[in-house]
């Protein structure tokens, strides 16, 4: 699926069961939960920090799912079309990186 599939469809479910968005402070600080989430999750799977037993359910697909969630509300409530700006910039790091990256001898 597209992006801009990703962002109606989370516009469609705003209007239909959120009844708006919150306001881009609100879905910041939003995110910003969610991503220490993520972080939370990481660090006791693959870092060094033990299992609680409140974290026996969670769930790092879920989780990564929130940030997008997120991430698609702000984008749709301040106009970025995520789909180009994605295009745009993937095109940029691989005109940017790719020799940059084939030459680095810590990723052989």
């Amino acid at each position: 699926m597209e992006i801009k599939n990703l962002q109606l469809r989370v516009d469609n479910w705003i209007k239909n069961h959120g009844v708006r968005y919150f306001n881009e402070l609100t879905n910041m600080a939003q995110l910003t939960e969610e991503v220490g989430e993520v972080a939370r999750i990481i660090s006791r799977k693959y870092g060094e920090q033990s299992f609680k037993d409140s974290d026996e359910k969670i769930d790092l697909a879920g989780e990564l799912s929130d940030v997008l969630f997120v991430l698609l509300c702000l984008a749709n409530q301040t106009g970025v079309d995520l789909q180009k700006s994605f295009d745009d910039r993937l095109k940029m790091k691989a005109d940017r990186d790719h020799e940059r990256h084939h030459s680095n001898k810590k990723l052989s």
